[in-house]
């Protein structure tokens, strides 16, 4: 058989998982100078982008700019979509095998980490995972419910998912109003009776992992005064160390900012963030079966072998009076139907991208990862560009060796004919341009940016089908 490449015979991929790693490495297929690529992108979701739409927050649409670039190569001939298709569901490993030269996972981190403490499933306690996706108006989760009638409440972290989820609790619903965050997200939290958060970190200030400008946002906030507790924030001897010992610039200016915040009276503004530092939750107590407080353990730092600086936990122990919990320790990746999936890390099996077979670590021909569900969840929307480049990279060196899957039905109209039949619902990117029309004119109606879809079945609708 003709190795793929040409334009007789194009090297067809599908990519499954529409986010960013998705469209970076659409973008890097789509571009090799030498090699002619047709690309199919294909996500469960009936709308692309990922994260980006279900994932970043409704007051950062800067962020959500980034979607243009997205755009330029859904613009290219060679590129399709099939949104509200399910790897597994509608499309197996095999059919896909039978259709494609190379199949690349970008599927991301769906799940939340757990913090593994008693108490934690009690209700009144949420993954943040959750929380975020419901308020982005996820069709997953729209029927989701959050007991926002608690007066305070606990953020556990202080990643970018934490800071976002703060946020978003002390916002003014006039604030909220002028985002894209779904409409019945916003009805409840004009509801909402929470008045004072607490952000928790198990470090110190020095160690926190939001960055500068979200810290000062957080710090300025019109409806929330924001302060922290000037002993928690006061650096310990290992973290000045380490920071004389790097002169970092920026970690020098967070600590500045939060020990700032830690001196500023109060403004008389109605809600409150206090932010707290080297203190871990270790027990969720309860009343009538409701989070009723968070028991806190106080920690210290201690310096690795490696040079890090780890929590370790004393004999010093607090009670906070919390009625609402959102854990937001991290994400995870979950597994794929017949796809390896290294359990410890939540992450596909694989090297530098090539999908590895767990028997014998040697690259499976044809599979591929990328973005989180092939690093962890790290980084920033821009780190999974340079990730997408080096499995795409891999996967250009692999077809130069004549290693790909051999499909019996290569033709772009096959697998097009197949989708049809196992999920006539599926949304094209001509779909997808139609209902991003409809929302960003229902959002000029009402002074904001966008009005979302949130349920499949009203896209449907809005497509007249």
């Amino acid at each position: 058989m003709t190795q793929p490449g040409t334009e007789a015979q194009p090297l067809r991929v599908a990519i499954i998982g529409a986010g960013p790693s998705g469209f970076y490495a659409a973008e890097h297929l789509l571009s090799h100078p030498e090699i002619v690529v047709e690309v199919d992108l294909i996500d469960r979701l009936p709308t692309p982008y990922g994260l980006v739409r279900y994932g970043v927050a409704p007051d950062h649409q800067k962020i959500k700019s980034v979607t243009a670039a997205y755009d330029k190569t859904a613009a290219n001939p060679r590129f399709r979509f099939f949104g509200n298709v399910e790897f597994g569901k509608h499309l197996t490993r095999e059919d896909l095998a039978a259709h494609y030269h190379q199949v690349l996972f970008t599927t991301g981190a769906q799940t939340d980490r757990r913090i593994g403490i008693p108490g934690e499933d009690l209700a009144g306690s949420y993954p943040a995972t959750e929380f975020v996706a419901w308020y982005n108006g996820h069709p997953d989760y729209v029927n989701y419910e959050f007991d926002l009638q608690q007066e305070a409440a606990a953020v556990v972290g202080v990643g970018n998912v934490a800071v976002d989820v703060t946020r978003v609790l002390l916002r003014s619903p006039e604030e909220l109003a002028r985002t894209d965050i779904a409409d019945y997200a916003l009805e409840a939290l004009r509801e909402s009776r929470v008045r004072e958060v607490f952000l928790l970190g198990r470090r110190g200030p020095a160690q926190a992992a939001f960055s500068n400008p979200e810290i000062r946002e957080l710090g300025n906030l019109p409806a929330a005064d924001a302060t922290a507790l000037a002993e928690e924030v006061e650096l310990d001897e290992a973290s000045k160390a380490a920071l004389d010992r790097t002169q970092d610039r920026t970690t020098m200016k967070k600590v500045e900012i939060i020990q700032g915040l830690a001196a500023r009276p109060s403004g008389g503004k109605p809600r409150k963030l206090v932010m707290r530092f080297l203190v871990s939750p270790v027990e969720l107590s309860a009343a009538d079966g409701h989070v009723a407080g968070m028991r806190l353990v106080h920690n210290i730092l201690q310096a690795t072998s490696a040079g890090t600086l780890v929590a370790k936990p004393t004999d010093r122990l607090e009670d906070l009076p919390v009625g609402l919990i959102f854990r937001a320790v991290g994400y995870r990746g979950v597994p794929l139907p017949g796809v390896p999936f290294n359990q410890d890390w939540g992450v596909i099996l694989n090297e530098k991208g090539r999908v590895l077979d767990p028997a014998t670590r040697e690259p499976v021909p044809g599979l591929y990862a990328a973005g989180w569900i092939k690093r962890g969840p790290t980084g920033v929307i821009g780190t999974n560009k340079p990730d997408a480049a080096e499995t795409v990279a891999n996967m250009m060196a692999d077809v130069a060796q004549a290693s790909t899957l051999a499909p019996t039905e290569p033709g772009a109209g096959a697998v097009e004919a197949l989708i049809r039949d196992r999920q006539p619902a599926h949304i094209s990117w001509q779909d997808w341009q139609r209902l991003n029309e409809i929302e960003v004119q229902r959002g000029k109606a009402a002074g904001r940016p966008r009005v979302k879809f949130t349920r499949g079945e009203d896209m449907l609708a809005a497509l007249g089908r």
